[in-house]
């Protein structure tokens, strides 16, 4: 119940600083390459893992007396993001942008904060057997809370005004302030191999160079937080790992840069209602995700991770191509169904394949970290190329737009196919197979 209620709250500031606030600001006249630009406040989450060490580490004062590390962390993210919202809900986004998106990032970095503690609170306040689970029940009550950031804004913004929309929103953090407080800290510590890691660094920085004993723990913390998952992944995937790199960071590029455009171009372009939009691409599109990431799952066990990742990345790109499509004709509230329920199963269907794909990469001794790494990388590239959508879209048009968003799939196709044909070599170098002293590693036993 407490991952249910801390998805929900993990979930609810996504949308409200993306598309529910794209929504917004076409809705009030914004210019289209302007809402573009605060596209790039979702670059936030893709850089969590610089300051992830931090949360951590970092002790905060009184909090930490009072709640511990954990939820002292998430508890302070939380009001973060309240704050922010509510600055949100009173700003005008005609007369003050700047102002606006700087509230839009109090609210992502806080949001980013607060990812970075929930996911170590779920890894330790449970055994391994039931972390499954816990992700389950996170990962739904993300779900919900998406709905409710992206029907449920759209829709009090449609009966009563964007103000109370976002002052509802703030309001709804509540949620996962009670549950911080009700919930109890986590006992376990998970991450004693990383300190065992970094006091063995310390050590042996302070014997052979004589450093100040401060300067040497800092780079026995630094191997350990920042540089000791870069140096395992490539030295475990030697010459394949720049690849593998590449394929992290293009393969949602294609879905990530169609999406700032989504809404502008639902309202502003077709005519659609706030209504019509929130009931199709929110409720609907909903659920039509959750058919496609069940769907991808039962595929990604039937015929292998690699061959699933090769059919999602063809078929988002081939949706993206349907929105050219779209563009062409009048708006038609069935079409628009029928896209977006092809868009959805697509997402849902690669973003499984992606996910299974790069936990089997990760490492034992690493796998928080190597994990936020890749999570940060996938999504970095494409907020950052979503970012000049506005402009695209203002020099040529939507059509065209979603054209050009269509082909920059094309790469991760490729390099699919490339792992696809890689996969003997991929599979011998895959933490499953390490041993230690004789025995299936750690890892290994929890691939199998």
């Amino acid at each position: 119940m407490a991952l249910l209620f801390l998805g929900f709250s993990a979930g609810l500031p996504f949308l409200l600083v993306f598309s529910t606030l794209n929504a917004r600001l076409a809705d009030v006249g914004v210019e289209t390459a302007t809402i573009g630009f605060f596209s790039w406040l979702g670059i936030t989450y893709s850089i969590k893992v610089f300051w992830a060490p931090v949360v951590d580490r970092v002790k905060l004062p009184i909090l930490d007396r009072l709640l511990g590390k954990r939820r002292s962390w998430i508890l302070l993210a939380q009001a973060g993001i309240a704050t922010g919202l509510y600055l949100m809900a009173h700003v005008d986004a005609t007369a003050a942008p700047e102002m606006m998106a700087f509230c839009g990032l109090l609210v992502a970095f806080s949001s980013a904060t607060q990812d970075v503690a929930i996911d170590a609170y779920r890894i330790e306040i449970a055994e391994e057997r039931l972390q499954a689970a816990l992700a389950a029940t996170y990962i739904f009550g993300y779900r919900l809370a998406l709905l409710v950031a992206g029907a449920g804004a759209l829709y009090l913004a449609e009966f009563w005004s964007w103000q109370v929309s976002y002052e509802v929103m703030a309001l709804l953090v509540g949620v996962g302030m009670a549950t911080v407080l009700i919930v109890r800290e986590p006992t376990v510590n998970h991450f004693a191999a990383a300190q065992d890691i970094a006091e063995k660094i310390e050590h042996e920085a302070g014997k052979r160079t004589h450093l100040n004993p401060r300067l040497a723990r800092f780079i026995g913390w630094f191997y350990a937080a920042v540089a000791g998952p870069f140096l395992d992944f490539f030295r475990r995937y030697k010459e394949l790992a720049i690849l593998i790199l590449v394929m992290v960071a293009v393969y949602r590029i294609s879905d990530i840069a169609m999406g700032v455009m989504a809404n502008p171009f639902y309202l502003d372009f077709m005519g659609f209602s706030k209504t019509q939009v929130a009931d199709v691409t929110k409720i609907f599109g909903f659920f039509m995700t959750i058919a496609g990431s069940l769907v991808g799952g039962v595929l990604v066990v039937r015929y292998g991770v690699r061959k699933i990742l090769l059919t999602g990345a063809i078929m988002t790109a081939a949706t993206n191509l349907l929105f050219v499509v779209l563009a062409q004709y009048p708006p038609n509230i069935s079409t628009l169904a029928l896209v977006v329920s092809a868009d959805n199963l697509s997402g849902g269907i690669a973003n499984v394949a992606l996910i299974a794909w790069l936990s089997s990469m990760t490492s034992a001794a690493f796998t928080a970290t190597q994990y936020a790494l890749f999570s940060s990388l996938m999504t970095l590239p494409g907020k950052f190329i979503g970012g000049f959508s506005g402009i695209v879209v203002a020099g040529f048009g939507y059509g065209e737009f979603f054209l050009v968003a269509g082909l920059m799939g094309i790469p991760a196709i490729l390099l699919a196919w490339f792992m696809i044909r890689k996969g003997e070599r991929l599979d011998a170098l895959a933490p499953r197979n390490e041993e230690v002293d004789g025995e299936p590693s750690r890892s290994g036993q929890a691939q199998a």
